[in-house]
């Protein structure tokens, strides 16, 4: 479909009820629900094409969600309208042409549902960290050209990663932007349920009254997950205050986007947002939140013991019982790595204190497709001498060659994995990149972490499952697209000063606060006069 240059919208575009028939008008609200939802590196050399972002179509996109299933908790609040959903693991950034088309094809499917009868809301599905080769801000140009096809009265809701980013832009264009309040995030299903939650609420109200006022506090704070989970101070209690005021008479929702420090882009930094109809006091609680946000700034600190991948092999090893479990944190696919940075499997093969210890450790994982499929070839039983991994990001180290016998062969619908037994290592290799969260990733190959000695996972933080098995754990600074070491990284678009970048001791954390008017309120920027 062609577009307009200007506004993204299918040439030809005038009005959607000149040439269709309108649908008889449902006493339900009409919702549409659409997104692309990426967190994407722009330090990794990988790109995410279409095909791994998976698009859903039509009932797909609601059938995606128990609350929009039958029978779910949503399902009778409103006319539910699928239009293109697409969703993949971290990566690298989206080919422009890529995302021409998948956004192309979101404004034209909202063309043909407007046509049919108006839209009273969108769901715009969306992770906040997408990246766009050659585009900043995928997640806010997404949304401008949204807001153009369905117009200025249509609510549009959001329910978003608190490791994303909210530009000034997306905070003006999305009436309601709510955010996990968890990291890890074992409340993301609930977060998408509260974003269309909120919207069929907010729906409910008469015209004039759904709108909401929004303070939206752009933080200097950039720094990543591994520093910030909940489960420790002091994101624990700053968190924690989030439902407090949400609860406060006449606030909606309240959050903290932490932000995603490994893009490149000046829109990346912590920000706080209040959402509600008593604009006033929804400035008064983002400001005093951001405000307790940057004076606990170097209280974050790594939520587990974390050092270069020797002294953390040491440790491992001297462990008197396992599972320990290491972090190979540079190359994390869950946060943008490309998964086949071979440096610290490297390292394992090579390493002599491992081999004379007597300790055996597993290794999730390496993807490469050649050497998944060559194993399975040769079959279990088989030795085999493959060579596997920087097939795309090679800077840290080259392909490793890895030698032993095949143990296991798992194919899937979608993938194929592979455990390779060397002399100390069982490295898993898998036709596609993937992450291991999860106890029955490792059983069903065959392997039982808990009886490991050393289980080292590319990984950040600890899932819960992996996190309640360990009896010990260190964080590896190793290389990747998502080092841990971010001056490393060598940040040049992000807006400065940044904490723990620069000098920050003379910056004033509110200064660009901002209250968003709603439906009965004004705009206001300076929270000294609200």
């Amino acid at each position: 479909m062609h577009e307009h240059p200007a506004n993204g919208l299918p040439v030809g575009f005038t009005s959607p009820t000149c040439h269709h028939r309108r649908v008889t008008r449902s006493p339900l609200p009409r919702v549409a629900v659409c997104g692309i939802s990426l967190e994407a590196s722009t330090f990794s050399p990988a790109l995410t094409t279409t095909s791994m972002l998976a698009p859903r179509r039509g009932r797909d996109v609601l059938d995606a969600w128990d609350f929009w299933r039958p029978g779910g908790s949503l399902t009778d609040r409103a006319a539910w309208v699928g239009v293109l959903q697409a969703r993949s693991i971290a990566g690298g950034a989206i080919p422009a042409e890529d995302y021409a088309l998948l956004r192309a094809e979101i404004l034209a499917g909202l063309v043909a549902a407007v046509a049919e009868a108006p839209l009273d809301g969108v769901v715009l599905d969306l992770h906040g960290a997408a990246s766009v080769v050659g585009l900043d801000d995928m997640e806010g140009d997404l949304a401008v050209a949204v807001r153009a096809v369905v117009g200025p009265d249509c609510l549009i809701s959001s329910g978003m990663d608190l490791h994303g980013n909210v530009s000034r832009t997306l905070a003006e264009t999305v009436d309601l932007l709510t955010t996990y309040r968890t990291a890890p995030h074992v409340d993301w299903a609930e977060t998408k349920e509260r974003a269309a939650r909120n919207l069929v609420d907010r729906l409910a109200l008469p015209s004039g009254r759904r709108r909401p006022a929004k303070a939206w506090v752009p933080v200097p704070i950039l720094l990543p997950g591994e520093m910030t989970s909940t489960r420790q101070e002091p994101a624990t209690s700053l968190y924690a205050r989030v439902p407090v005021i949400e609860a406060m008479d006449g606030i909606l929702d309240a959050g903290i986007w932490i932000g995603y420090p490994w893009a490149d882009e000046p829109r990346n930094c912590a920000v706080v947002m209040v959402v509600g109809d008593d604009a006033e006091l929804a400035l008064a609680e983002a400001t005093a939140l951001a405000g307790d946000l940057w004076s606990r700034r170097e209280e974050f600190g790594f939520v587990a013991p974390a050092g270069k991948l020797d002294v953390v092999l040491a440790a491992a090893i001297a462990a008197p019982v396992g599972p320990y479990f290491v972090s190979d944190s540079g190359d994390n696919p869950t946060a943008g790595g490309a998964g086949d940075v071979t440096w610290t499997l490297t390292e394992m093969l090579a390493s002599q204190e491992l081999a004379a210890s007597g300790k055996r450790a597993i290794y999730a994982s390496i993807p490469d497709a050649m050497g998944a499929l060559a194993a399975a070839e040769a079959g279990v039983g088989a030795d085999v001498r493959l060579v596997l991994g920087a097939r795309v990001d090679d800077r840290p180290a080259p392909p490793v060659e890895v030698a032993g016998e095949v143990v296991a062969v798992v194919p899937t619908d979608d993938n194929l994995e592979v455990v390779v037994r060397t002399p100390a290592v069982d490295v898993i290799l898998t036709r596609r990149r993937r992450p291991y969260h999860l106890e029955a990733d490792f059983t069903r190959l065959g392997l039982d972490p808990r009886r490991a000695d050393i289980v080292v996972v590319k990984i950040g933080y600890l899932e819960p499952e992996l996190f309640a098995m360990a009896t010990g754990w260190m964080l590896a600074l190793t290389p990747g697209g998502v080092d841990q070491d971010l001056v490393r990284l060598g940040h040049h678009r992000i807006r400065r000063p940044m904490f723990p970048f620069d000098d920050v001791s003379g910056v004033d954390p509110v200064a660009e606060a901002v209250l968003l008017p709603g439906d009965t309120s004004q705009a206001v920027t300076d929270p000294a006069r609200p």
